[in-house]
């Protein structure tokens, strides 16, 4: 069994957002960068539950990123990744992205693809459909329990008012949210041996971006509560009414 899961930076959710060359950069300077939640406490987690019960199987990581991505990589083979892949390459094109993980997988012929359902700095969720595509496989979004039974998975995955259970063959994409695992730190143990851990850089395949960022731009400051007495409803509707404007 082995088993791809992809790993991305994004900056910790206390960081303070703020850009650069007339709002078309992220100032970096001064965050601190960490993994994405939802690969690392959903997808790379469930990684290793399978890894625990099924102690053939390996796992590899990839990730898409300059050499300042390295540390992040590392902390995700401290939790408890065999080994990992690092494409040379910085890009916010989703199927730039894609396409270089889709090569790596390719090339590395996986079983299980894991990502995690979004990264919480872009929210683009379009990453792991686009692997699958390239790859041919059948794709399985939103996943929140994964059961594997031989060459057979068991999947359930949410869908608007409710759950959907779905079974297929391996190999498989799936992205993982809350529910498919619980979160884990890395031990003394791991941290050490992640440090000798095999960690490549392989340069990127040929491949389109297809969108470039234009500009970014903060939500508008919030206004101040406004607060109108009880016995006073007209001007409550007045307000809703003129200002709101949601009645």
């Amino acid at each position: 069994m082995k088993i791809l899961v992809c790993i991305s930076k994004s900056p910790d959710t206390t960081a303070k957002i703020a850009f650069t060359d007339n709002n078309t950069k992220f100032a970096a300077a001064g965050v601190q960068w960490i993994i994405n939640p939802y690969d690392e406490w959903y997808a790379l987690v469930k990684a290793i539950e399978i890894k625990e019960k099924d102690t053939s199987a390996v796992i590899h990581l990839v990730t898409v990123g300059p050499a300042d991505v390295e540390p992040i990589i590392r902390k995700a083979l401290a939790l408890g990744g065999d080994e990992a892949i690092r494409v040379n390459a910085d890009s916010q094109d989703s199927f730039y992205v894609a396409a270089q993980i889709a090569e790596i997988a390719r090339q590395g012929g996986y079983d299980l693809i894991f990502t995690g359902k979004e990264t919480i700095d872009y929210n683009g969720s379009s990453v792991g459909g686009m692997i699958a595509e390239m790859l041919n496989m059948p794709f399985v979004g939103l996943a929140n329990h994964f059961e594997l039974n031989g060459n057979t998975s068991t999947i359930t995955r949410e869908i608007e008012g409710g759950e959907e259970k779905v079974e297929v063959d391996l190999p498989v994409v799936v992205s993982c949210q809350q529910g498919m695992a619980e979160a884990r730190i890395p031990n003394m143990r791991g941290i050490m041996a992640a440090r000798t851990k095999p960690l490549k850089v392989v340069e990127p395949a040929a491949a389109d971006s297809l969108t470039e960022i234009v500009q970014f731009e903060l939500p508008p400051a919030k206004e101040g509560v406004k607060l109108i007495p009880a016995d006073n409803p007209a001007e409550l509707i007045r307000l809703l009414h003129e200002e709101a404007k949601v009645i």
